[in-house]
């Protein structure tokens, strides 16, 4: 069958970008250590999610029979690959400051390429095609919510006045762009691998009732872990929800509310993800980020050459 196309196309295409990390101090967030290891729970738990998302997908492309879905597909492959690379390059640098995330990153490991890798774990009698279509129906459901924190990064004034490393903050935002970019592939990938599946809405409710807590859980954790093992804070610090929504009431973390609401969107039954955020401000961001913009440039110079 072919996929239906929202009026709002936009080709999904990866940009190269790069960033030099040797300037930007652990707590990126000036006097913000929770803010700061909130956010950065995002390097966590993203290098190993979005390779996943790469490895699921190319599962499903022998499915695709639409030629413009597969021209997202492939450029959101690419998207994601590099996600991935530049979030890594972020535990590299936590690293050489004194920050450990590996006992952390080792279980999020276990999680995308053990419980949720090609075979369904622990020997679980699901059929393949099902197994791949659970497994897309939690990338859809995951990328609604970075389509959701990619469109609040784009509008966090509260960032800029926080006076935030810029490198942390280009990285955030060129991502968080490319999240409302490519908000919809998942979902139709997703929607188009399943055909006319009367389990399609029911999958599409179970992807959502077993990511959203798992998220949460992974969030709240990884936070804990950072904020716990950080050298520069002068004793063990726990995660503290009050400092959490202190960093929310200032604008620099997007509130439980707006993250919330995403679930109850998601499992109405004409919802699309071309509602959400908004794609022109997310291609602005990407035509005056430092980083895109020079990854531009050496693609032109390359072409030149």
């Amino acid at each position: 069958m072919n996929t239906p196309r929202p009026e709002e196309h936009h080709p999904i295409a990866p940009r190269r970008v790069s960033f030099d990390w040797r300037g930007t101090p652990l707590h990126w967030i000036p006097d913000e250590p929770t803010a700061t290891h909130v956010i950065n729970v995002l390097h966590l738990l993203l290098p190993a999610g979005e390779r996943w998302f790469v490895k699921v997908f190319k599962e499903a492309l022998p499915l695709v029979r639409d030629e413009d879905l597969l021209r997202d597909v492939k450029g959101f492959m690419g998207q994601e690959a590099t996600h991935s690379v530049q979030h890594s390059s972020v535990l590299e640098h936590l690293a050489h400051q004194g920050l450990d995330t590996g006992p952390y990153t080792r279980h999020v490991d276990f999680l995308f390429e053990t419980l949720l890798g090609e075979q369904p774990p622990f020997g679980v009698p699901v059929p393949a095609p099902e197994w791949l279509r659970f497994r897309l129906a939690l990338i859809a459901a995951i990328e609604q919510f970075t389509a959701v924190l990619g469109s609040w990064v784009l509008e966090a004034d509260g960032l800029d006045h926080a006076g935030p490393d810029p490198v942390m903050l280009d990285l955030l935002r060129w991502h968080g762009a490319e999240e409302v970019e490519h908000r919809a592939v998942a979902f139709d990938m997703y929607q188009h691998t399943g055909g006319e599946d009367p389990g399609r809405y029911l999958r599409r409710l179970l992807s959502m009732a077993v990511t959203a807590p798992v998220l949460l859980y992974l969030w709240a954790w990884g936070a804990a872990y950072l904020l716990r093992h950080d050298p520069q804070l002068a004793a063990r610090s726990r995660y503290s929800l009050r400092e959490h929504n202190r960093a929310v009431a200032k604008g620099l973390l997007p509130s439980w509310r707006r993250l919330g609401a995403a679930i109850p969107r998601y499992l109405r039954r004409s919802y699309h993800p071309s509602q959400e955020g908004s794609l022109r401000t997310a291609v602005a961001y990407l035509a005056s980020s430092p980083a895109a913009r020079a990854a531009a440039g050496a693609v032109g110079r390359a072409a030149i050459s």
